[in-house]
């Protein structure tokens, strides 16, 4: 998790919080957290880097509409993160 940037942290975060979501979808929800818009040359490469990563796995819905779903190593990652920022932070 430490290689990726903070927007691609959020992306996953969004993936891993929904179900089977499109690219559509974390678009909507990080424009939500982000109050702005996030254009598609930003959204689908950093996508897409979390699914070389492995971290996320990309299948298709349809034919015009994929949908991104957290992967075991994703959820791993995110809890070593979660773990770590605990040593610093409790709320």
């Amino acid at each position: 998790m430490h290689d990726l940037t903070g927007f691609q942290r959020d992306l996953l975060y969004v993936i891993a919080g929904a179900d089977r979501p499109s690219g559509q979808t974390v678009k909507d929800e990080v424009e939500k957290y982000y109050s702005s818009e996030i254009n598609h040359g930003r959204l689908y490469p950093n996508l897409d880097t979390l699914v070389n990563k492995e971290l996320v796995e990309k299948g298709q819905l349809d034919r015009r509409t994929n949908y991104y779903a957290i992967t075991d190593a994703g959820r791993e990652q995110i809890q070593e993160r979660r773990e770590w920022e605990s040593q610093y932070v409790d709320f």
